[in-house]
């Protein structure tokens, strides 16, 4: 069996395995996984170079890729959220949102594993098939679901994918301001219509590898670029100031820890997708030790001047160390455009009938389509860091909060569908009225917090951001260029 069409166990034995195909596999714990495992990743024999870079689906595979794809370019953005914030939210809100996305990400990886077992149990194959989260709500609570489910999830993957290319034409600006960032976005927009070309989530692994170390290093860069300039002459720190400032930060830090819309291709694309359960938990962990020093040290360092310096890169001096953060920065940009895009490319390929063709050309032919419109809606509004918290609070406070714990409360509604669950509540809160409490919570706190002020906050910052530099802007929070004797100009206003 080749690795990238079906590399994935079956969630329910098999009726002649003894156990009269009613129990769930645990997913590791069993005879014949691990040699089946073996065989997935030899594919026809042997480890080859090709197997070992391009068909991933280990649960190192998984970690990589979430934590990769949840740190991006929000890692520049974070300072400026905290300059709307102020430290100690900063840091609070952090904890706060990275604990909550990681308890929805459980509830998704729950609620894919129910599904799957549910329709393997109906003897459906997977075969050349990837799940997708609104297949998830459509077999569990209807079409409705399904409904909502896709255009939530699209919709934000799609602003996903434009607010990476916006970033790309940000950051290679602070490298070569020959050309303006609108055709930086023209640029990078054709480099990154090559992802057509990658197949699944299970060939992206060298790229998840290497992409969580060019984070690691832009990072860890900032944080100490950051505490080597040290403050600022006449630093402020004002946070939090004003409302609308406080709230739209707090929307950027919700999108940033809800980043697993992807969550479910990427427990498809695992050989065992039950041990994926604690992974985006463990994820998130090593992004804290990301995304707070550098975001606290910028802060500390540079304090009010952030909040008219939404890209972190802006306040750092140039050099060879900052040139090689902003170069790691745009091909790790590259890599997440890609996993965003990725679902989208799967959602086309049903929709036209050609999911399920072999012909990787003929593929990315089909998927080219996709691209146009992420190309188009970043040129028109190419608002680095703002557009973080409007996309946050307006679609990720829906697809990746409120949607997937009232799916779970929903689906684990009845007596029976508990007793019968292929997932029993986790040990650390092993009741299902607890369960339904924490679900309520999240549910109640988005819609209020992140989608009701937040999305106040972030349209209105938004709107702010149209009026004072126009949609099409031709290079947004650019300093404009002087000439020999002429007088410095003042700082843009946020």
């Amino acid at each position: 069996m080749v690795p990238g069409e079906h590399a994935e166990d079956a969630i329910v034995a098999d009726a002649g395995n003894g156990k009269d195909g009613e129990v769930l596999r645990a997913m590791g714990i069993g005879g014949g996984d691990d040699d089946a495992e073996r065989q997935l990743q030899q594919g026809d024999g042997g480890f080859g170079l090709k197997s070992f870079l391009w068909h991933g689906g280990s649960v190192w595979d998984a970690w990589f890729s979430c934590a990769s794809n949840q740190v991006a370019q929000v890692l520049l953005t974070l300072p400026y959220s905290f300059a709307q914030l102020g430290m100690v939210s900063g840091v609070l809100l952090q904890i706060f949102y990275g604990l909550m996305g990681s308890w929805t990400a459980y509830l998704i990886s729950v609620l894919y594993v129910e599904y799957r077992a549910r329709k393997e149990k109906e003897g459906v194959s997977f075969k050349n098939h990837v799940i997708q989260w609104f297949e998830v709500l459509d077999g569990l609570l209807g079409p409705y679901w399904k409904a909502a489910g896709l255009a939530f999830n699209c919709t934000f993957l799609l602003f996903g994918s434009v607010i990476q290319l916006i970033a790309c034409a940000s950051n290679i600006y602070y490298i070569n301001d020959r050309l303006d960032k609108r055709t930086w976005t023209y640029i990078f927009g054709a480099c990154c219509a090559t992802t057509v070309f990658i197949p699944s989530f299970h060939n992206y692994r060298v790229w998840s590898f290497l992409g969580l170390g060019m984070t690691t290093y832009t990072a860890w860069y900032i944080t100490i670029a950051a505490a080597v300039h040290g403050k600022v002459d006449g630093v402020t720190h004002s946070g939090p100031d004003k409302l609308v400032l406080y709230f739209t930060g707090a929307t950027n830090i919700l999108y940033t820890f809800g980043g697993h819309a992807v969550t479910v291709e990427i427990m498809h694309a695992m050989w065992k997708p039950r041990k994926f359960k604690y992974i985006y938990l463990l994820a998130t962990l090593y992004v804290f030790t990301l995304t707070l020093p550098s975001a606290a040290a910028m802060y500390w360092a540079f304090g009010d001047a952030l909040l008219t310096h939404s890209n972190a890169f802006s306040l750092l001096p140039r050099n060879g160390w900052r040139d090689a953060a902003v170069i790691l920065m745009l091909i790790h940009q590259f890599i997440t455009f890609g996993f965003a895009c990725t679902p989208l490319y799967f959602v086309w390929e049903k929709v036209v009938g050609m999911h399920e063709t072999r012909s990787v050309c003929l593929r990315a032919l089909v998927r080219l389509p996709i691209v146009v419109p992420i190309w188009f809606l970043a040129i028109i509004f190419p608002f680095f860091g703002p557009i973080n918290s409007a996309v946050g609070a307006l679609l990720v406070s829906f697809t990746v909060y409120v949607i997937p714990a009232l799916a779970h409360i929903l689906t684990y509604r009845s007596a029976s569908a508990r007793l019968n669950a292929a997932e029993k509540p986790p040990s650390f809160l092993p009741s299902w009225s607890g369960m339904f409490v924490v679900n309520a919570f999240v549910v109640a706190w988005v819609l209020v917090v992140g989608f009701g002020l937040g999305g106040w906050a972030s349209v209105t910052n938004f709107v702010k951001q149209i009026d004072t530099f126009g949609l099409f802007a031709k290079c947004y929070q650019c300093p404009p260029k002087t000439h020999p004797g002429s007088p410095l100009p003042a700082p843009p206003h946020h």
